[in-house]
């Protein structure tokens, strides 16, 4: 009777439990709130933005769309926003339809458009399109047409020594090559939003562009990070329209590089390395304006030299390279500068598409030696958009289909000249409080580039505003033809 009883009470007190009394307190109502994505947005003057609103809270997700400003720009049902024809900042605004009070906004910045072809108007990433945009002016080396200049006299025994019976080889396509991607990458970004980080050198320093440099963690690494070969690192900034390139270049914990060598390209210019200098290329040449891109072979043409290897360079160069890296001193031997070109007699009518485009620059721009490697391999950014069975058809041009561009000067030893001097480096004041700033200005001769370390890296002036949280003393190395020099200015912080 005992266990009869305990159940039936159990039962009872249960049922009055839940159905007696005051019960459970009721849930409180949900707050509802709204978020947006992206977070914000950088466009050209008509450009679009696509914006997603999450709603938390509630049941109804719906929300309106609106834009802050009047005059900033219009936002669909949607969500996609258009930039308005005039630059400012402007915020889109998403309103819960089930709360009204409560909404979310994203600041947009939009600027001008750059005119087609615009340093400033490049894509942002790695591999993005340079929408146009060629490096260094039209006259420019590089940039040349030389299909119409004349053939080297000692251009059989050139070709004869690179190999006249050994095929292009494309340095570059889709996918991975023993786990790593095909060939050297890039990456643009913006040194408004970039960061400058300092560059340690390894081993060229004495011939290298110090930093710091607009280098993201995430630029990517020739061969990936775990290479162990060149690590080429390429970087421009499309805001100044400067490239930085680093040969061996490794990421710190710190987000600083190490390098064994680094170089900065004004691509607004003409302006070479010192004679003698190398840069991240063993010729002192520039990499990134002779690679092969995608962007420019989907656009129908690549309008500049390619960059090649071969296997024994002579010790010798021939402008617009300034370095040599060999001993041989044969005069069959090719030196680094040296340009070739397709025949105007090859017939690449029947070639696939990416590969006619690449022949028909061979045609008109031609190849430059740049570094010491495999016969006759064209250098090319990664992608995998790349056709590699259109790119493999290449090895059928052979080295005899090739021709050496009449070199001019073959330089066996570096010229000499007058050596860049500084006159005068100042700091005003030079002495100040936290928080302050000072302008450092210097005068100089037969100098043609300018760097400033720390905080600063490349200056395009005779002058820079620097604001040191420390008593920090300031370098300042100035680059000409013939050498380069530097000088010291303290400025003096204190509490």
């Amino acid at each position: 009777m005992r266990g009869l009883g305990w159940a039936i009470g159990m039962a009872l007190g249960g049922l009055f439990a839940c159905g007696g009394g005051k019960g459970s307190a009721p849930l409180p109502p949900q707050t509802v709130s709204v978020s947006l994505s992206p977070s914000g947005a950088s466009l050209w003057t008509g450009g679009t933005q696509a914006f997603t609103a999450t709603v938390t809270g509630t049941p109804n997700t719906a929300v309106t769309w609106s834009v802050v400003e009047a005059s900033g720009g219009t936002i669909n049902t949607a969500g996609l926003y258009t930039a308005p024809s005039v630059p400012g900042s402007f915020h889109v605004k998403a309103t819960s339809v089930a709360d009204a009070t409560q909404s979310a906004q994203a600041p947009i910045t939009v600027a001008i458009q750059p005119p087609a072809g615009a340093c400033n108007g490049a894509a942002l990433g790695p591999g993005a399109s340079l929408q146009g945009f060629i490096p260094f002016p039209s006259d420019n080396a590089w940039n040349r047409d030389i299909s119409g200049d004349p053939v080297d006299p000692n251009s059989a025994a050139i070709i004869a020594f690179i190999g006249a019976g050994t095929g292009l080889h494309p340095d570059f396509g889709a996918g991975l090559y023993n786990g790593s991607p095909i060939g050297i990458p890039y990456t643009v970004v913006a040194s408004s939003s970039q960061a400058k980080v300092p560059v340690a050198f390894a081993a060229y320093g004495n011939e290298s562009d110090p930093g710091p440099m607009p280098l993201p963690a995430s630029a990517p690494v020739e061969g990936g990070n775990a290479s162990t070969g060149d690590r080429h690192v390429l970087v421009m900034d499309r805001d100044t329209c400067v490239l930085y390139e680093l040969y061996r270049a490794f990421l710190q914990t710190d987000g600083s590089w190490t390098a064994d060598a680094a170089s900065t390209w004004d691509l607004k210019t003409n302006t070479l390395r010192p004679y003698g200098w190398t840069s991240a290329d063993a010729a002192g040449l520039p990499i990134l304006p002779g690679l092969a891109r995608y962007d420019e072979v989907a656009a129908g043409a690549i309008t500049h030299a390619l960059r090649f290897t071969v296997p024994t360079s002579r010790r010798a160069y021939v402008l617009p390279a300034t370095h040599w890296a060999s001993s041989n001193t044969s005069t069959s031997a090719p030196p680094m500068g040296l340009r070739v070109r397709l025949k105007a007699s090859v017939d690449i009518s029947t070639y696939p598409a990416q590969a006619r485009v690449v022949l028909a620059a061979l045609k008109r721009y031609g190849l430059i030696l740049a570094d010491n490697g495999s016969a006759w391999y064209i250098s090319g950014a990664p992608d995998d958009r790349w056709d590699n069975a259109q790119l493999a058809t290449l090895n059928r041009i052979k080295g005899s289909d090739l021709e050496v561009v009449q070199m001019g000067t073959v330089y066996t030893s570096d010229p000499t000249g007058s050596a860049p001097a500084i006159a005068t480096f100042t700091a005003t004041p030079s002495t100040l409080a936290i928080g302050g700033s000072a302008a450092l200005s210097w005068s100089s001769t037969n100098a043609t580039r300018f760097f400033i370390t720390p905080e600063q890296g490349w200056v395009t002036s005779s002058s820079a505003t620097v604001r040191p949280t420390t008593t920090t003393t300031y370098t300042l190395q100035a680059e000409g033809p013939y050498g380069r020099v530097t000088r010291t200015v303290q400025v003096v912080v204190t509490p």
